[in-house]
């Protein structure tokens, strides 16, 4: 959420900003509503002030014997006439707290300018794609081939959008979960935590996925309950409202392992053919919290913390500056990391790393106490470290080999048993 006092007193400079960013329908009416609400709160406060003065007048007047009827009559005046302000104030700040919820955050400075992501900017990539020296299998083809999944079962239970991992899918699936957690808790200092897949409506609204996002979001309607569409969402709200931490605490890193589950509800129709995009899916979610003097120096490392996985991996990788129309809602900057993938013969996101400085902290009271004592909002990071689904397809199609196999990265090897290859081997 936006500061209200930097919209009222920097309104061109917020305007700039937000059209860079797609622009609000709401913006305008804020403003007004803001100007209504202080002049109503003005108007009530003399007529209080002027009450209470009456208060008092009113028995000592009394007391001395004089007349005070007009003076009654004009306390029950201002009593209807605060009556009516009072509600005022309140249908102001009603109407002007929902329409904040809907503005997005402002796009930093150093945002990329554009309408979408045409206008993404590619900062750097890494390692060599795959010579074309044969024709390789798209991953839903060998995947089902070698028995690593089985998308007609998985559909068969749950509808399009789902899938099965079997035998050795299976356990690459489990094996990439603890190597992304073990990685980044031994060579990056995170803490890992597991996290409630259910959250309450406000731990969505905290996070920023409420209430522009409610359409692709699964609910639970009789607990009014959400599953979650990152561990994003449970691990900062971990710290909301009722936590004021000290500035000596931060940086705080936290990481965790979750499901994730999405609608998709403005995608309907698009990739509906194997992993690259799916209704459920498994993550590993990196969230920082931590000062506005170092965010942004914490989300330049927050990528190489994501880019040292795909490293370990040896899969060829670019990283996008997005610009300021490809922003998710509550994000200033952001940075995706697409890995190559050698069928598909395209870079598919496998995470993005945003700041969104105040905007998550403000939204869910997420504070800390500051050197001089004065609590202030905290920034707060996320990033993918890493989503699993392409990081699958990326594997299948890179590490595929002519003979219709595929190579096993060496990183995973220990947590498959040694396992060197996928092969057409019975399930194990």
């Amino acid at each position: 959420m936006l500061d209200l006092k930097m919209i009222r007193t920097e309104p061109e400079r917020v305007r700039e900003f937000l059209d860079r960013k797609g622009g609000s329908p709401y913006f305008e009416r804020i403003l007004e509503l803001d100007r209504e609400h202080r002049g109503h709160l003005q108007q009530v406060e003399a007529k209080k002030a002027e009450r209470n003065q009456k208060s008092v007048d009113i028995p000592r007047l009394k007391k001395e014997g004089q007349d005070t009827t007009a003076l009654m009559a004009e306390m029950k005046v201002l009593a209807d006439e605060i009556k009516v302000l009072d509600e005022q104030v309140k249908a102001c700040e009603t109407e002007l707290d929902e329409k904040l919820r809907w503005l997005p955050n402002l796009p930093h400075e150093s945002t990329p300018v554009g309408p979408d992501a045409s206008a993404n900017v590619e900062v750097r990539r890494w390692g060599t794609i795959p010579a074309e020296t044969f024709a390789r299998k798209p991953h839903y083809d060998i995947a089902e081939e070698l028995g690593l999944i089985d998308f007609k079962r998985g559909a068969k239970i749950s509808g399009a959008g789902f899938v099965a991992f079997t035998g050795w899918g299976a356990r690459l699936q489990r094996a990439l979960i603890s190597f992304f957690l073990d990685f980044h808790r031994e060579h990056h200092g995170y803490t890992e935590v597991a996290i409630p897949y259910l959250v309450r409506r406000e731990s969505m609204f905290g996070t920023g996925q409420l209430p522009k996002m409610e359409g692709d979001m699964y609910r639970c309607d009789e607990d009014d309950l959400f599953l979650i569409p990152t561990a994003e969402v449970p691990i900062t709200n971990l710290y909301r409202e009722d936590e004021s931490l000290r500035e000596d605490e931060l940086p705080i890193y936290r990481m965790g392992y979750s499901p994730c589950f999405r609608r998709e509800a403005g995608t309907y129709g698009k990739e509906t053919r194997g992993l690259v995009r799916v209704h459920q899916f498994d993550k590993v979610e990196l969230v920082k919290i931590a000062k506005a003097e170092t965010s942004y120096d914490e989300l330049e490392a927050l990528v190489g913390n994501a880019e040292a996985i795909l490293k370990a991996l040896e899969l060829p990788y670019r990283v996008l500056a997005l610009a300021s129309g490809d922003l998710s809602f509550g994000a200033a900057k952001c940075y995706d990391l697409e890995a190559w993938a050698a069928a598909e013969g395209r870079w598919l996101e496998v995470s993005s790393c945003s700041n969104f400085e105040a905007f998550q902290a403000r939204r869910m009271g997420l504070r800390y106490r500051n050197a001089e004592g004065k609590l202030v909002f905290a920034h707060t990071l996320n990033g993918s470290g890493l989503a699993l689904p392409r990081i699958i397809v990326a594997i299948l199609e890179n590490y595929q080999t002519e003979r219709g196999t595929v190579i096993v990265p060496p990183v995973l090897r220990p947590y498959l048993g040694g396992l060197e290859e996928f092969t057409k081997s019975p399930v194990r």
